[in-house]
């Protein structure tokens, strides 16, 4: 008899042991209410008008607008463009402002991480967020505070495919409402090899084991147009300009017609530039999505590499 209790009891510790065990294991019932719930890193109005109201949303109005001036094309805040109608419940992240280093002369200069991440969490942004991101002009301011996102170690991103543009076209709302969302708290995991410097460009130049991509216009790259101090682009450079990745209607092509046009080594070190780092991220944007394993941005790109004699650049 007493053998049969003993027996009895250890089977019972037994279980609760196991039980214990199993639940030690098992996330923890509030953790698991803020899991991510993933986003494709683009996505389509119709995907935003259904998921607009979720809790879990922060959606992003990215502009800059871009104007003709006595000395030439300038930028300026999109705030104002914002006001005067966003997509509902969208926020406004200044490219212009605060996601920027104020104390550089490059006009999109990087902040310090820090100081994005506090710009982002200001703007409802935490690590179980899923960001959407959109703009009125290609996609490429987007892209850019896409590209960032991803620097600090947020991946749960994504842009709005054609952007302000379409959501317009297809007649849905509208509003001059500011933003209601609480301050968020995201998490600085840096990346900082998707945004490189000079030095390694230069360096580039004669390594076959990187793909450097200019992203400005066809013209701009051949050296007919300037918009920088010199003409032309970084010797060895291939041009894919961001605005040959859209189709007619804004929206960027299928992957599969990408696919096609964009036919590079996925594993090489590619590094992307333009005039300022806005449309070498939206082509960053782009092969990550297509892909590509090592991709960066020369932010300061052309504003920097051109204003320097000892930069080489190519034309034709």
């Amino acid at each position: 008899m007493s053998l049969t209790i003993s027996i009895k009891n250890f089977i019972s510790v037994l279980f609760i042991l196991t039980l214990l065990s199993a639940c030690s294991n098992m996330p923890d019932t509030a953790e698991n209410k803020t899991l991510a719930i993933p986003i494709d890193s683009l996505v389509s109005t119709e995907w935003l008008s259904k998921h607009i109201n979720d809790p879990d949303l922060v959606l992003l109005d990215t502009n800059v607008v871009v104007e003709m001036g006595e000395n030439g094309m300038r930028s300026l805040s999109g705030r104002a463009f914002y006001e005067q109608g966003h997509i509902p419940g969208a926020g406004f992240a200044d490219l212009k402002g605060e996601l920027r280093d104020g104390n550089s002369n490059l006009v999109y200069a990087l902040p310090a991480p820090e100081q994005f991440v506090a710009a982002m969490s200001a703007l409802g942004v935490s690590d179980n967020s899923r960001v959407v991101l959109y703009d009125a002009y290609g996609s490429g301011w987007a892209a850019r505070v896409w590209w960032m996102l991803r620097w600090v170690g947020f991946d749960n991103v994504a842009i709005l495919d054609g952007g302000f543009g379409a959501w317009k076209a297809e007649g849905r709302e509208l509003s001059t409402d500011a933003a209601n969302e609480p301050t968020g708290k995201l998490s600085l995991n840096l990346r900082p090899e998707i945004f490189t410097d000079r030095d390694e460009v230069l360096a580039a130049i004669d390594n076959q084991a990187v793909t450097l991509i200019d992203a400005l216009p066809e013209s701009h790259y051949l050296g007919d147009m300037q918009m920088y101090a010199r003409p032309g682009h970084i010797p060895g450079a291939i041009n894919i300009p961001a605005f040959s990745l859209l189709d007619a209607d804004g929206r960027y092509k299928s992957d599969d017609e990408l696919n096609m046009s964009i036919n590079l080594e996925r594993d090489k070190r590619t590094i992307t530039y333009c005039g300022g780092g806005i449309s070498a991220s939206s082509d960053a944007f782009i092969l990550h999505r297509l892909g590509f394993k090592n991709v960066a941005v020369y932010s300061p790109s052309l504003q920097e590499w051109a204003a320097d004699e000892k930069n080489p650049l190519v034309a034709k």
